[in-house]
């Protein structure tokens, strides 16, 4: 496990990878009761289960220091946050002395979220979190979104914590209200997301009686959390809320479900602040040991040619300044994967680009002819590698990842690294100079002109179509290059995704917030909204496709009345167009149920195909209108850059752009699934030629 917790009743999910299942006695193989059960067999008893701890990888690599961890924006109340001063706000009180409220588990529940930091909660209430919702109303510090589904409030809370750092919040009811909350729950796992999502649940007496709308939202969640708390006791809510912070927001940041009974929300207890936390096997590590900092520092010294491998995590810890010291310091190329955009400048001369499926010749070359990788905060994702035993095949590889379960997981590592990224980072800058000043320093000059020859040989580059219509790469660049790298990007999934990775430039950490590990379709609109509210300064475009915005287009509702304005580019080819190109590659141009507009059918005149281009069906501009947006359309190439500025120009409510592009545009450099990155693709039919491996 990464980070091992005790839970108590309420505690339900663990680390990720999730250990084997252990009954009663600890034993392995046999299942353990659920949250579940034993909240329906006891409701009034706390039961413990203990995980067990995973077996170190290497003794070295788990050695910890005293532990320490960046505290999170959000208040920590075990690490001596301040007693409420006059008690808590608005709401029925009967002060018992100072810093000691009475109040219902509801107003605990308000109170503790004002205490730990959350200023905005993204829900929709329902009968069993109705309790939590009334004095919700009465808080000054809290902002509540009225989202109009459950899953817009999910990923919104989602774009809130990547654009911010700080812990989204979403609340949904019990039932269906929480099992719509599961993809952004598990799309927030994949992408170590700290969110904090809260359902309530039945009364603690229909638990595990198939009441009305009831469901195991703990048991569901348990595989795509980080922890997971079932509360049936009034008393135990303030802590629960400033644990499951606590545990969102440090170590490797993950979502965390608090799924609260209906009579525990109802029922009078005492509430105080802070509060001691109850996590005896909570203990992250976040120092690196010395002596693997040292060892990966030779490794550096004596490489020919390294290459520094920068994921998410790096953006995750912060570290995007001490990133760019330690390859200044080098001199050492840089890839940033999908979820690492911005954690290195674009145009730094020493970035290769994204490496990966749909990454530059240069990154991919530059992993594949490594004799060294420092994978930092990144877990070697197939969407990567590629097909894993050809990948990086003469690379010694040092990894660093505040998770142990990623370490070796895909990829042996030979110096194996746990802590926060932004502590190894530093303390590996500090050993490689003073390597350095024992003059092991090697000459890297081959190895860089080696990868600059790629990169000049083979740019990221799109052809024009020949009818007139918007190549949807152009649109994209001229988003980027006209809204500048302040602006925050939020895409959406597919060829739209990719192409706003390839042609934006990003040049600041927590400018580029994506579902990457998920794959989501309707995530860029809410997540959007959410990443706004966290940066109301910032210009947000979400860049969005004709499919994923029919997802979950409603919350420009929420926009509007929220008055949240975002900007929406919708990249219309009418099609489901990541799925329409791998069926004209792998699947003979056999269409099968991608096309979303009427004119994409055979016995169409090409005429009135060419006049129907995009999805019609709803009209986008009559669509945004009707949701109080401003809607525009453009189908010139001329027209692409006012349209573009006339979006940037309205910031009183959303814009939402309908860009009609050409529908057979495709995603190019490319590395077909389960195949070899030595077989990427430049364009179709055309791989590059590597030449020789300098020695």
């Amino acid at each position: 496990m990464t980070e091992q917790m005790t839970g108590r009743q309420e505690a339900g999910a663990s680390e990720r990878p999730p250990a084997a299942a252990t009954g009663p006695s600890g034993s392995p193989g046999i299942p353990g009761p659920s949250p579940r059960d034993l909240a329906a067999r006891s409701p009034h008893r706390e039961a413990r289960v203990t995980d067990q701890p995973q077996d170190a990888l290497h003794q070295d690599a788990l050695h910890q220091d005293a532990p320490h961890q960046d505290a999170p924006q959000q208040a920590q109340p075990s690490q001596g946050a301040p007693q409420a001063q006059a008690g808590p706000p608005a709401g029925p009180q009967a002060h018992l002395s100072p810093g000691k409220t009475r109040a219902t588990g509801a107003q605990s529940l308000v109170y503790a979220l004002e205490r730990v930091g959350a200023d905005v909660v993204f829900g929709i209430p329902g009968g069993a979190v109705l309790p939590a919702y009334d004095p919700l109303l009465d808080s000054k510090i809290i902002r509540h979104i009225l989202v109009r589904h459950e899953q817009g409030a999910g990923h919104a809370a989602t774009g809130y914590a990547q654009a911010t750092g700080r812990v989204g919040v979403c609340m949904a009811t019990s039932g269906p209200g929480a099992t719509n909350l599961v993809t952004p729950i598990a799309d927030a796992y994949m992408d170590s997301v700290p969110m904090v999502a809260i359902t309530g649940q039945v009364p603690s007496s229909l638990i595990g009686t198939d009441g009305f709308q009831e469901a195991d939202i703990s048991g569901i969640t348990l595989p795509v959390t980080k922890h997971n708390f079932l509360v049936t006791k009034a008393e135990d809510i303030a802590r629960t809320i400033g644990e499951a912070f606590h545990v969102a927001s440090t170590g490797r940041p993950g979502p965390v479900l608090v799924d609260i009974s209906k009579d525990a929300l109802q029922a009078t207890t005492d509430f105080s602040w802070p509060v001691p936390f109850e996590l005896p096997g909570y203990h992250p590590v976040t120092r690196p040991h010395a002596r693997q900092v040292r060892e990966a520092a030779r490794l550096i010294s004596e490489a020919r040619r390294p290459v520094l491998y920068v994921g998410g995590g790096v953006i995750k810890a912060r570290a995007a300044a001490q990133l760019r010291e330690l390859a200044e310091l080098t001199g050492i190329p840089v890839v940033t994967t999908l979820m690492a955009r911005g954690a290195f400048p674009d145009r730094h001369p020493q970035h290769m680009g994204m490496p990966g499926m749909h990454g530059t010749v240069a990154a991919v070359g530059a992993l594949q002819q490594a004799d060294l990788l420092i994978a930092l905060g990144t877990r070697f994702d197939d969407r990567v590698t590629g097909k894993l035993d050809t990948f990086a095949p003469g690379a010694l590889v040092v990894h660093a990842d505040i998770d142990p379960a990623e370490i070796s997981k895909n990829r042996r590592a030979d110096v194996p690294i746990v802590g926060d990224c932004r502590e190894v980072i530093a303390d590996l800058t500090a050993a490689v100079r003073a390597d350095r000043e024992q003059g092991r320093q090697p000459d890297l000059a081959a190895w860089q002109a080696q990868l600059n020859k790629l990169r000049d040989t083979y740019p990221l580059g799109y052809d024009e179509p020949g009818d007139g219509t918007l190549a949807p790469q152009h649109v994209i660049e001229r988003i980027g290059q006209i809204a500048g790298p302040e602006a925050l990007y939020v895409a959406g999934v597919g060829q739209h995704q990719m192409w706003a990775a390839q042609f934006i430039d990003y040049e600041n950490p927590g400018t580029w917030i994506n579902s990457g590990g998920l794959g989501t379709m309707g995530f860029a609109v809410p997540a959007a909204m959410g990443a706004k509210m966290g940066r109301p300064d910032a210009t947000v475009w979400a860049i969005d496709g004709d499919g994923c915005f029919q997802m979950t287009n409603q919350e420009l509702a929420t926009c509007t009345i929220e008055g949240i304005p975002i900007k929406v580019a919708i990249i219309n080819n009418g099609s489901l167009g990541m799925v329409r190109q791998w069926q004209t590659l792998f699947y003979n141009e056999r269409y099968s149920n991608t096309d979303l507009h009427p004119g994409a059918r055979p016995q169409v005149d090409p005429s009135v195909e060419r006049k129907m281009a995009g999805t019609r069906i709803p009209d986008f501009v009559k669509l945004a209108e009707a949701y109080g947006c401003e809607g525009i359309r453009c189908e010139e190439a001329g027209d692409v850059d006012k349209t573009i500025e006339r979006a940037m120009e309205i910031n009183d409510r959303p814009v939402v752009v309908d860009f009609i592009v050409h529908r057979d545009a495709m995603v190019w450099p490319m590395v077909a699934a389960g195949t070899s990155n030595n077989d990427i693709k430049f364009a179709r039919g055309l791989a590059p030629d590597w030449g020789g491996t300098s020695e």
